[in-house]
């Protein structure tokens, strides 16, 4: 997946919103007023962001030089320095915020799923982001969970089928539904999501690429694993999962991915600061 198809619209558009037809307060600042300023992160982190920091300065000034002192992805003590700017104080101040609200913004999420895929990584599950994202910061995001070692659901609408409720009553049955999906894109994933044994059972029938337990107990969890068993289907568990005990507990039941919304929806920003010589 190209996540950075659309970086220099992402970040036109983030700039645009916050500049606006001038930057007033960077322009009491002498146009030849050189500085140097470093971004230093006040918690330990999974630092995620570096393209559209990046891809900031280069719209804003692309003289402005950029030294970066972490790799991306990977974890950082507090108070570690990132990244270094030198150039025009003017520049530098106009990038300033939006930089560090791309750069505060992803290394949460990358965190988050770091903080995830740690707490189960002797399960052998898979941790999935979901389409809970920020409008306009989907891809973004996205390449956020990946830097931090989580895996990406679908992208969008577009690159994979997913059956649930509402699909499966309008199209009359889940069979019906499966079929539908095969004849219409050959080729591409099927996931249906079930809300009981009895639809689990049906769904086998039909055979998705994917199943959703939606809502499932870990008792019925470990009986769904067990009936897919040989089947070459996937399980995926979704719905409400937010403690770190819920997710081991689910991760130990044997299903294969566990989908979570909160990596992306519940946004926790780092806490970055900019500091000028």
């Amino acid at each position: 997946m190209d996540f950075l198809k659309d970086l220099d619209r992402t970040v036109a558009n983030a700039l645009a919103e916050d500049i606006g037809d001038g930057d007033v307060t960077a322009g009491l600042v002498e146009t030849d007023k050189q500085a140097t300023a470093h971004v230093i992160t006040r918690q330990a982190a999974t630092i995620c962001g570096r393209p559209w920091v990046d891809e900031v300065f280069r719209q804003v000034d692309a003289d402005v030089d950029v030294t970066w002192h972490v790799d991306e992805g990977s974890e950082v003590a507090a108070d570690t320095r990132l990244l270094t700017a030198i150039g025009s104080a003017r520049s530098i101040l106009t990038a300033e915020r939006t930089a560090l609200n791309f750069l505060q913004l992803l290394s949460g999420t990358a965190t988050k799923a770091a903080q995830i895929v740690e707490l189960v990584k002797d399960t052998g599950v898979t941790i999935l982001d979901t389409r809970k994202t920020i409008p306009g910061l989907r891809l973004a995001q996205k390449y956020a969970v990946a830097q931090g070692g989580a895996a990406n659901h679908r992208i969008g609408l577009y690159d994979a089928f997913l059956i649930k409720e509402n699909h499966i009553e309008a199209a009359g049955s889940i069979t019906g539904a499966i079929a539908l999906a095969r004849n219409t894109k050959p080729g591409y994933r099927v996931e249906v999501e079930v809300e009981s044994k009895t639809e689990l059972l049906e769904a086998i029938a039909s055979e998705p690429d994917w199943i959703m337990l939606d809502n499932f107990s870990l008792d019925d969890m470990r009986e769904a694993c067990e009936i897919v068993k040989g089947t070459g289907i996937k399980l995926e568990a979704s719905g409400g999962i937010e403690t770190s005990e819920e997710m081991v507990n689910i991760a130990r039941t044997g299903v294969d991915f566990i989908s979570i919304g909160a990596l992306t929806k519940h946004n926790e920003a780092i806490d970055l600061s900019m500091r000028f010589e």
